[in-house]
């Protein structure tokens, strides 16, 4: 249980790691003309994103899934979902309240 909050923690701290580089953009970039490497960019952020995030919800579970711990590798990925649900719900409890 230990194992799937630390996972869901690490994808809290990579998409916050994210929003974050996305809100302050302009600074690090200034603003720049629309070409065709934004949305370029944006898209291959998004599949980087989506591989980093899939692997922290779904690589250890499907590992122990595969290495015939089946059970407890369903319970895994269970954990971390439910983690993650209580971890949206506070963020959109911040959001608002701030």
């Amino acid at each position: 249980m230990l194992h799937s909050f630390i996972h869901s923690l690490c994808v809290l701290a990579y998409t916050g790691a994210i929003a974050w580089f996305l809100f302050n953009g302009e600074r690090f970039f200034g603003k720049k003309e629309d070409n065709f490497l934004m949305p370029l960019s944006m898209l291959l952020l998004f599949v980087l994103s989506a591989a980093i995030t899939g692997l922290l919800v779904l690589g250890r579970p499907l590992a122990m899934y595969l290495n015939g711990q089946k059970k407890e590798g369903v319970k895994f990925l269970f954990y971390t979902l439910g983690w993650l649900v209580i971890i949206v719900l506070i963020v959109f409890v911040g959001v608002v309240v701030l």
